[in-house]
């Protein structure tokens, strides 16, 4: 069974930092692409940022030149810095990761628990 377990959420005043991360473990045979997405109250579920195994990246427009995606294949772990924060980025952020496993060899989407991340002053 895989686990990705998020951390790094919290409360920050506009224009600060925050730091994400999340590492996936469990019976991982290939881990294609880690990306974080974020839901706001009230709102869909929305694409922040994605990373390849490659180091290939994407992001939403909305945090272009603010956020930025890492990710240390050894450790099956990808990082989110997001500088510059603005009250509407606040929502509960996502770690997702497009896998295969020991469980579901096929190619499949798997799942954080959120993390929390509140812009405020």
């Amino acid at each position: 069974q895989v686990q990705l377990v998020e951390s790094g959420g919290g409360l920050v005043q506009p224009g600060g930092s925050l730091r994400l991360s999340c590492a996936a473990s469990g019976s991982i045979f290939i881990i294609y692409a880690m990306g974080w997405y974020r839901q706001a109250p009230k709102k869909q579920r929305e694409l922040v940022a994605v990373i390849t195994s490659g180091g290939s990246t994407n992001y939403a427009d909305s945090v272009k030149g603010r956020f930025t995606i890492t990710r240390d294949n050894a450790k099956n772990t990808v990082y989110l810095q997001m500088n510059s924060l603005k009250p509407e980025d606040t929502a509960v952020y996502y770690c997702n990761a497009d896998l295969t496993s020991s469980a579901y060899p096929s190619r499949h989407n798997s799942w954080g628990q959120g993390t929390q991340v509140t812009v405020s002053s």
